[in-house]
């Protein structure tokens, strides 16, 4: 049960309104970073208008539970499925995201008959928060005592009673669903990704065309878009710091990430001011923006295992706006890929963005394998 004290709420609104701003900016807008009108009409609304009581109370009507796993606990969500027998999956989401922005995926996948779908494809949704993200508590040792895809299978066998299940996950959630699957392959029926590892080892003569295009545009990304991801894998003590104590600062990096990652060719936002400000809540109350750094570092830091081979039937849905768009045969070199979708619209935030059109990817995979 969430609940945010009034003293805890005065503090937030204190900071918002004492907010000490950056000099303007000589070239307005989004080049540079957020843009500084947006931050101040969300930080003007976040401080006066905005409703944290109103989504406190949606939090709490989830249907939540917390489970004491390996010394520690994690936090999930589970909608039973509408029909008895739904095969279990196990949705991870990554950064800057927390459980939340799956709710409308797991809903659908659970009562797909209320979405337009047949009642026999329901499946048991779990949706666990990663460690570090609210409300997961992070694990307290460098490297983890167990790495996050034990705790799910932990969680999914142990805690939950399910002896086969399925699994999915985009961004740092396709990490932990990959792990999960090549050290669990008895215990997977099958997963789907938003993204994929790297190959092992790759000889440069074996690189095709179309793959050879797909690192060079990554390489692009990163040079540009991708230095957020290099201060959280080398130095996320010193930027948690800054964003833990101002609740403007903790909002301007996560709200340009979802500008920059959403598909907005013709069309608005997906994400309205709501849904933003309850995320960069989630991480403000919790007091999570800097732990949820960790899986960046530890993976920079070699603490969490590279992944060699994934023999479990895979599926990859491929969304034009997200952060990369691996080729099949690229995917090919490390997983079992049986199904490669590529989507018609769409970014980072899949879930939350065209849960329709994931739902119907996950439903069609998952029915040659149930």
């Amino acid at each position: 049960m969430v609940a945010v004290t009034e003293a805890d709420l005065d503090d937030l609104r204190r900071r918002l309104r004492a907010t000490r701003w950056a000099p303007d900016w000589p070239d307005a807008g989004w080049s540079a970073g957020t843009d500084a009108g947006e931050l101040r009409r969300l930080v003007d609304y976040w401080s006066s208008g905005y409703d944290w009581r109103a989504q406190e109370a949606a939090i709490n009507a989830l249907p939540s539970d917390v489970a004491a796993v390996d010394g520690g606990s994690v936090h999930y969500l589970r909608f039973d499925g509408e029909r008895p027998g739904g095969l279990p999956i196990v949705l991870t989401h990554g950064w800057p995201s927390t459980f939340l922005e799956l709710v409308e995926l797991a809903r659908r996948l659970a009562a797909p008959s209320q979405y337009g779908g047949q009642a026999a494809d329901a499946f048991t949704v779990i949706v666990p928060a990663l460690p570090g993200f609210a409300f997961s508590p992070q694990q307290t040792t460098l490297p983890p005592a167990r790495p996050t895809h034990e705790l799910w299978h932990q969680l999914m066998r142990d805690k939950l009673g399910f002896e086969r299940y399925a699994a999915h996950g985009g961004d740092l959630g396709a990490g932990v669903t990959s792990r999960l699957a090549e050290a669990h392959p008895e215990a997977l029926v099958g997963i789907h990704l938003l993204a994929v590892a790297d190959p092992p080892e790759v000889e440069p003569d074996s690189i095709t065309p179309e793959e050879q295009a797909y690192l060079d545009a990554r390489a692009a990304w990163t040079t540009d878009e991708g230095g957020y991801q290099h201060q959280q894998m080398t130095r996320p003590t010193t930027l948690g710091f800054g964003l833990s104590d101002s609740p403007a600062g903790l909002l301007a990096w996560i709200l340009e990430k979802y500008r920059a990652w959403t598909d907005t060719a013709d069309r608005p936002p997906t994400f309205d001011d709501d849904f933003v400000l309850t995320q960069a809540s989630l991480y403000w109350f919790s007091n999570t923006i800097s732990t949820s750094f960790r899986p960046y570092y530890e993976y920079h830091r070699a603490m969490t295992n590279r992944l060699r081979q994934v023999s479990v039937p895979t599926a990859l849905a491929v969304f034009p706006a997200d952060l990369g768009r691996p080729p099949r045969s690229w995917a090919e070199r490390t997983y079992n890929l049986q199904r490669y979708t590529t989507m018609p619209r769409g970014g980072h935030f899949a879930a939350h963005e065209e849960p329709d059109l994931l739902t119907d990817d996950l439903i069609q995979f998952f029915g040659t394998l149930r």
